[in-house]
């Protein structure tokens, strides 16, 4: 993992190192990135399980949608940033590992589901069908699994 060495010597790094108040302001918007992806995906799963009935499904899962795609790119790229910080240590941190491969997860998820017609037939304004009901569920598991192991991430 010494390859990942140099990262810490970046600019970035450097920068976040040097100043707690810009560290915890890129720590507040990964924070706040992790809370629109989570809430939006939560709402949107929540949904689609058929909770709040009389919400139109169509209408709210575009939105939903793009709130949960904007809270991922902050918290990616505000999450890399925070990386730079201390990459090696990161690296081999079986926390953050598990963190990476549980978000790698829930991505292909995204993807099967919003590039299936069962999605677009949801946004035509149909029923869910049981693949993507279940595809909430496991949405829903494997987006708690991940910020379970983030915060798991300080404690070892």
């Amino acid at each position: 993992m010494e390859f990942l060495a140099p990262l810490a010597e970046t600019p970035l790094a450097r920068a976040l190192i040097a100043s707690s108040t810009l560290y915890l302001l890129v720590n507040a918007v990964h924070i706040l990135g992790i809370a629109m992806l989570f809430g939006a995906i939560l709402a949107l799963d929540l949904r689609l399980l058929g909770l709040a009935p009389t919400v139109p499904l169509a209408e709210v899962a575009r939105f939903l949608s793009r709130l949960a795609g904007v809270g991922v790119a902050l918290a990616i790229l505000t999450g890399f940033c925070l990386f730079t910080v201390r990459p090696v240590e990161y690296a081999q941190n079986s926390a953050f590992l598990a963190k990476l491969g549980l978000i790698a997860l829930a991505l292909i998820n995204v993807a099967v589901v919003h590039f299936g017609s069962g999605w677009r037939h949801v946004l035509a304004g149909g029923v869910p069908n049981p693949a993507i009901r279940m595809s909430a569920i496991v949405s829903i598991a494997i987006w708690i699994a991940t910020v379970v192991a983030g915060r798991w991430i300080g404690f070892l």
